[in-house]
């Protein structure tokens, strides 16, 4: 084929004869039966044969190709807006035609616009079609017709030999068709077969290629694993800085931080590069754990580096690891886009010789020029924020003396344990499941925004009682600019709705410094009402914040809601978190908001938020490749996981080169971002 039609295929994912095999049909349409011409009613989808009884080009605003098929029962308009020359020449009166599509009303009756069609020779009856007709995703400047010859082509040059890479057995003892026979059933299904069931996921022969692919990728992650397993790390021990700075803490560790304190200590200690993703709710003390750990590193004479997505939440960090650090004697240094020329210059160097031993910033931490004396451990929170490049130079600054520095990934967005196993194979993952003793309890009240009355009313109230409050506006548009001026417009309204208040406000256009000083006064209890935009979604503790207000909440993602909803209750206190809303509700909007009432659980809000968006956005990965699957679905096929973990063990025990095949047919090329 040419380049064009290469390109039009790579569109779909296409770039081999095996993933032309793989591209499965979306729906199938039943032509083997021709439907006489008498019996059409509106909305029928049917293949008609007939002659060409009348041809002529009627001109409007734009012409028009009619012509006029009848068979002994009836006749049928077929109508063409775009038609060329060469179709015009061969849609001649007394030519017999077969044509498919969909049966509409027309001003003389039954028409079909732009039918697919081919000529038949009148004496010699063209066979009906001997098997259903698969319908493939489409792309633009690729008819459907095209794409379903090339499918052909491919089946036919491979013979039906393509090898099959389960075990000997799995297939039959799982039930499912050997590989040739599943992909014959789907692109060649038989007449009489049911439409609906072979294009349902339901389907044995369907099963079958999303148990092959999810077995693919995760051999690829468990491959990553033992590649990275073998390179090189420092292995980071002796010191007692960690004991020093648990016992400085005003608050004992809960018996969940405690026991992944102890599962990354000994990764740590160990000269196999730690790869470690810890996940706990918000408020379960992961920024203590993750202390603890670039303490370990310093301990042993080299440095850690803690990257955050946003600034606000690497100010956090800041803030906590400078109160926790410095008096241990370990100087903590700061790094971000904003940090002037001068001050920058001073940090990085004090980076490359040693003198500042952990590092804090977002993404400014990996630009060109700033190098690290002994890089050992890179902290990476909320990681499936950051694009894979960013990951990966990161971890490349740390890469010297032919070893590669430890990470811990820290996300306070749970992942489902089917999603994590999938997905996360490369990566030991620990829980913190346990919250600080002494919290409150979060209350989660939905309302509309026609009650706006009311919720001002409930603010005066619970200030009035000594209690600081959230309004949240959310992003309106893919715009800061015109975020920042809805969350100025608010905050004027609320501030004149409640004179006797002291409303601050925050939101992404202004500078650093101004953000930290709103928000040291509202840590300091010197404003009753904080007006944010999501910028406050993560990092922010403040004790006596109890209610929280999130406006347009309709408009938002579940794990969004579940984050910005942690910012309250940290203290003793019970709060609460309303949730108000603009009618009239879309299905999964109503889905999300009766999930955030219905359950503060992280873990069973991740489930749902994977059921109603898919795992490519709940992870952030769609750019990786890694979650790109094109049969499987991690949750229609969760149940399909403890099968795969099964078949990998053996297939990493027994057969090297058929895990070779199936992460070629699978995952190709795909894996490369996998080692960060």
């Amino acid at each position: 084929m040419g380049p064009a039609l290469a390109a039009r295929l790579e569109k779909l994912g296409v770039r081999s004869v095996g993933d032309l095999v793989l591209l499965l049909p979306l729906r199938y349409e039943d032509r083997t039966r021709v439907a006489p011409l008498g019996g059409l009613r509106p909305g029928m989808r049917v293949t008609v044969e007939g002659e060409i009884l009348h041809v002529e080009v009627v001109r409007r605003r734009r012409p028009m190709l009619l012509a006029a098929l009848g068979d002994t029962t009836g006749s049928l308009t077929l109508r063409f807006f775009h038609f060329t020359q060469r179709q015009k020449a061969s849609l001649v009166r007394g030519a017999r035609l077969r044509c498919f599509g969909e049966v509409r009303a027309g001003p003389a009756g039954p028409e079909m616009v732009h039918p697919e069609y081919r000529l038949v020779e009148p004496d010699r009856p063209a066979p009906p079609e001997e098997t259903l007709t698969p319908i493939y995703p489409g792309t633009e400047g690729l008819h459907p017709g095209r794409l379903r010859q090339l499918v052909r082509q491919a089946l036919s040059a491979l013979g039906g030999n393509l090898p099959d890479l389960l075990p000997p057995g799995t297939a039959e003892s799982l039930a499912l068709p050997p590989m040739n026979e599943a992909l014959r059933a789907i692109h060649r299904p038989a007449a009489g077969t049911d439409p609906d069931t072979l294009a349902s996921h339901r389907h044995p022969a369907r099963r079958r290629l999303a148990m092959e692919e999810l077995l693919a990728h995760q051999l690829s992650l468990r491959r990553l694993r033992h590649r990275a397993r073998r390179a090189r790390a420092w292995a980071l021990s002796g010191g007692d800085l960690v004991e020093r700075f648990l016992d400085t803490l005003p608050f004992a560790l809960t018996g969940a931080q405690e026991r992944v304190v102890a599962e990354i200590r000994s990764d740590l200690a160990q000269e196999a590069p730690m790869m470690r993703l810890v996940q706990g709710d918000v408020g379960s003390g992961k920024t203590v754990v993750g202390a603890a750990a670039a303490l370990q590193a310093v301990s042993a004479g080299c440095q850690a580096v803690v990257m955050a997505p946003t600034e606000l939440l690497a100010e956090q960090h800041m803030s906590n690891f400078s109160a926790w650090l410095e008096p241990l004697g370990v100087e903590v240094a700061w790094l971000a886009g904003s940090t002037r020329a001068a001050a920058r210059r001073e940090t990085l160097a004090r980076l490359a010789s040693g003198a500042a031993a952990v590092a804090v910033g977002t993404h400014a931490l990996f630009q060109e020029g700033v190098e690290f004396h002994r890089l050992a451990l890179a902290i990476i929170d909320e990681q499936h924020r950051f694009g894979v490049h960013q990951r990966l130079a990161l971890t490349e600054k740390g890469s010297a003396d032919d070893r590669r520095p430890h990470q811990l990934v820290m996300t306070a967005t749970p992942i489902p344990r089917t999603l994590a196993m999938a997905s996360y194979a490369d990566l030991d993952a620990s829980v913190i499941d346990e919250l600080p003793p002494g919290r409150g309890t979060v209350r989660t009240v939905v309302m509309s925004d026609a009650r706006r009355a009311e919720v001002v009313e409930r603010i005066r109230n619970a200030c009035g009682n000594g209690r600081q409050a959230y309004w949240v506006c959310p992003l309106v548009e893919e715009s800061e600019q015109l975020e920042a001026e809805a969350a100025e417009k608010t905050a004027t309204l609320l501030a004149e709705a409640l004179p006797g208040l002291r409303v601050g406000l925050v939101h992404g256009r202004l500078r650093p410094r101004q953000k930290e000083q709103v928000m040291a006064a509202f840590k300091a209890g010197e404003l009753d009402l904080l007006v944010a935009t999501t910028v406050i979604e993560v990092g922010v503790d403040v004790p006596r914040a109890s209610l929280m207000i999130i406006e347009n909440a309709e408009r938002m993602g579940l794990a969004q809601l579940h984050q910005l909803r942690g910012r309250v209750g940290r203290g003793s206190e019970d709060a609460t978190c309303l949730l108000m809303y603009h009618p009239p509700l879309s299905e999964t909007a109503r889905a999300r908001l009766a999930a955030m009432r219905e359950t503060s659980d992280g873990f069973e809000i991740a489930r749902r938020d994977l059921e109603l968006r898919g795992p490519g956005e709940v992870l952030g990965t769609r750019q990786t490749g890694l979650l790109a699957m094109r049969v499987a679905d991690l949750v229609r096929d969760q149940g399909l996981m403890p099968d795969v973990r099964r078949l990998a063990d053996r297939l990493l025990d027994e057969d090297q080169d058929a895990v070779d095949a199936l992460i070629r047919r699978w995952v190709g090329e795909g894996d490369r971002y996998g080692r960060v």
